[in-house]
């Protein structure tokens, strides 16, 4: 049988590249996200892509309770095991400087709800179906939460010590836990009207590699954590960025 992976934020970017690797390489894919259309979009186009039937939509808000419940009541419900679980919903949706007390008291709220709940929550609902041995859980954090970025730099540096302390429970299951950490990847959504030629220069220049990466680089990483020959990796947070960041994490 097919193994099943479990992508959240999966409607564009990162997730949407990773559900395709996955599904690539054989493995039937839920693709989980908040906005029901452009998920069915993206799930319909993989599966035209594949000519095979390898990806299925779950519409959720992992910040919620009842919808992390709903989802992972949906994906159990036949029995299967969940070998692979990439946990990618979240965003910076604080992305401009507070300017009082309130505004800063909302900005790590939104934050850490929107990156540190998804990740956590979901995680725990399909902890009892992950696979044992060879169950792999792996986290899409940021060069942020090595490097500054605020509420969104703190809120992403939360989920590495909830990671660690995760793979050193489960590697006696059998079962991984990683962090992968880009640096600037373009072709995504998280930069919005800030992308500009300029800013893509800006960026890219930050890295020795003199380039931004692409979401197919991170999903190849993803591929190769999630697959037989990585079982001796866990408890690790790998960072994706050109040399933006060297020699830490």
């Amino acid at each position: 049988m097919s193994r099943l992976a479990v992508v959240s934020g999966a409607a564009t970017g990162i997730g949407r590249a990773v559900a395709e690797a996955l599904a690539a390489e054989g493995a039937d894919v839920v693709m989980i996200g908040r906005r029901a259309d452009r998920l069915a979009r993206a799930a319909a186009e993989l599966n035209e892509k594949l000519g095979a039937e390898r990806a299925r939509a779950v519409q959720a808000d992992l910040t919620v309770l009842q919808d992390v419940e709903r989802a992972a009541g949906d994906i159990t419900s036949t029995g299967r095991t969940v070998d692979v679980l990439v946990n990618n919903a979240g965003g910076n949706f604080a992305p401009t400087a507070s300017k009082d007390l309130a505004d800063v008291r909302r900005d790590w709220l939104v934050n850490v709800t929107g990156n540190v709940l998804p990740a956590v929550l979901l995680t725990h609902a399909l902890m009892p179906a992950l696979s044992r041995p060879g169950g792999r859980v792996l986290t899409i954090g940021s060069i942020a939460a090595l490097r500054g970025s605020g509420s969104y730099g703190g809120a992403k540096a939360a989920l590495h010590p909830w990671s660690t302390e995760l793979a050193v429970r489960l590697a006696p299951e059998g079962i991984t836990v990683n962090v992968i950490a880009p640096g600037y990847i373009q072709d995504t959504e998280f930069y919005g009207e800030r992308m500009s030629q300029q800013f893509h220069a800006d960026r890219s220049r930050q890295a020795p590699a003199g380039r931004g990466g692409t979401v197919e680089e991170v999903a190849a990483t993803v591929a190769h954590l999630a697959g037989p020959a990585a079982g001796f990796i866990t408890g690790q947070i790998l960072q994706i960025n050109g040399g933006a960041v060297t020699g830490r994490g």
